[in-house]
């Protein structure tokens, strides 16, 4: 197995399990632990991985997502912790807006089940949640159904955004940097979300650490387009701190 050979192999494990380990790569592909570290800089210099402390974790791009029913499996008690923090932000909201992904689903679980709210989303799963409490009126988006989210895009939904005025909207991407702002891999994802953006006058982005210091293809916002960041206690408080310079308070829960 040639070198290219080898870093494709580490590709298709990292997109598959969501992250690799340098010592269990070398013993399944029988090279050095250094060979291992070496094709794992060469992908990061390429934005396909991100190394992290022993491995690295795949990213995604224009030619990758990660399924819903995988981010279902990842870092779950942090993603509940930032959902009951961000439910804690609600406070007089009337229309709330709920993203897609598995973030948003458990924040749309965490949000006041004893208040009247009216919740517009462009998630299947999070609209199924909702629906079956009585308290809560559900506004799901119309569009093209994606079926690695389960989430609806493209002019449909765009056009629907436009005639709401939304007093929170609670955000997710697939990436957030300093330098380039709130990213995500599909084109038609970014356009729901910077509609969202334009529509909310309250914007809260929540996200695990490890979204942080990410770039994806298309970019739907801008750091100081939101009051508050909600992420886990991961996040160094000295990124942190970086990132409310822009704008927003950060919440490490």
């Amino acid at each position: 197995m040639n070198a290219d050979e080898r870093q494709h192999r580490i590709l298709v494990l990292a997109r598959d399990n969501g992250d690799v380990d340098v010592g269990k790569l070398a013993a399944e592909l029988a090279v050095a632990p250094e060979t291992i570290r070496r094709d794992l800089r060469t992908l990061e210099q390429h934005g396909l991985v991100r190394r992290t402390h022993g491995g690295a974790r795949a990213v995604e791009t224009a030619r990758f997502e990660t399924t819903l029913a995988m981010r279902t499996t990842r870092r779950v008690p942090e993603k509940r912790r930032i959902a009951a923090a961000c439910a804690e932000l609600v406070g007089d909201a009337e229309t709330v807006f709920v993203d897609e992904g598995f973030t948003p689903q458990l924040i749309a679980e965490a949000l006041p089940a004893d208040r009247s709210l009216t919740v517009v989303t462009a998630s299947l799963s999070t609209a199924a949640v909702l629906a079956t409490n009585p308290a809560t009126t559900v506004l799901l988006l119309g569009g093209r159904v994606r079926g690695r989210t389960l989430a609806t895009v493209d002019h449909w939904a765009t056009a629907m955004l436009a005639g709401f005025v939304i007093d929170l909207a609670f955000v997710g991407a697939n990436g957030i940097s300093r330098e380039h702002g709130l990213t995500t891999p599909d084109p038609a994802v970014a356009d729901v979300k910077a509609q969202v953006v334009r529509v909310s006058r309250r914007r809260v982005f929540a996200g695990v650490h490890t979204k942080f210091g990410v770039s994806s293809f298309c970019r739907f916002a801008e750091i100081s387009d939101f009051e508050t960041i909600v992420t886990d206690a991961a996040l160094p408080a000295s990124e942190a701190h970086r990132y409310s310079l822009l704008g927003p308070q950060v919440l490490r829960v």
